[in-house]
This record gives C-alpha cells, sequence and structure tokens, in this order.
C-alpha cells in the first residue's frame, strides 16, 4: 500500500478497509485480516493498524468478537457509506468548487463529463 503524506496513515488504512466493504468484497458478517495480518500487508507497526481497527469500531463499521477476530458489521456497508459521503461532503466537494470557480466551470460542464465517465464504466462492465 502506498501512503501520503496528507493523511494519517490509520486513516488511509481505514480508506482501504472501506473500500473493500463498498465494493462489497467483504460482505456484513466477514471477517476481516487481523490487526498482525494486516500490519505485515501494509508494512506498517500493529499499533498503528490497531488505531484503525477502533477507528472503525466507534464508527460501528467493523465490531470485534474476543478470541475470534474482527468482522463487518451488519450495517457495515451502509456505515461505510455514510461514512464516506460526509467525508467527501466536507472535504473534497470544497476543492472541487473552488476549481470549478477558478476554471469558470459550471455545473452543466460537470454533468457533461460525468455522464460521460459513466458511459465509460457502463460499457467497460459490459465488456466483461
Amino acid at each position: 500500500m502506498d501512503f501520503n503524506d496528507n493523511q494519517p496513515i490509520y486513516l488511509q488504512i481505514a480508506d482501504h478497509f472501506c473500500e473493500n466493504i463498498l465494493l462489497k468484497k467483504w460482505q456484513p458478517g466477514d471477517r476481516v485480516p487481523s490487526v498482525r495480518e494486516m500490519a505485515a500487508e501494509v508494512e506498517v507497526n500493529p499499533n498503528t493498524v490497531m488505531r484503525t481497527f477502533t477507528y472503525l469500531q466507534e464508527k460501528g463499521i467493523i465490531f470485534n468478537k474476543r478470541g475470534i477476530g474482527y468482522f463487518v458489521s451488519e450495517d457495515g456497508f451502509e456505515k461505510t457509506r455514510a461514512l464516506r459521503k460526509q467525508d467527501f461532503v466536507n472535504k473534497e466537494l470544497p476543492l472541487v468548487f473552488k476549481a470549478m470557480q477558478l476554471l469558470n466551470f459550471t455545473v452543466d460542464d460537470l454533468l457533461t463529463y460525468y455522464q460521460q465517465y459513466k458511459n465509460s464504466q457502463d460499457k467497460g462492465s459490459n465488456d466483461k
């Protein structure tokens, strides 16, 4: 996993977990990699991964079965989507809006590019 300097590592690992949940690679009730497994996979200190697990557990995305491991919560998908949506609105959209303003880019322009993106995604999924 490649880390950037713009965000704490534990949150970048949390983003990785959230992406796996949103892509439905990890379903509700699925066991997620252990702290040690994840630390070895992403090559960070287990304490950093434990901080990720604590964060995701506080958000209700994962839960711990003592002695067994961590699992995706039954409503983990919905909670993950809500968390990512909130982060997007609070962090990403202001940057998009600022760029749009600087570039004199309209909402109609944005819709056009978004539709092109969706069409290319739909075409790519139909090719499989």
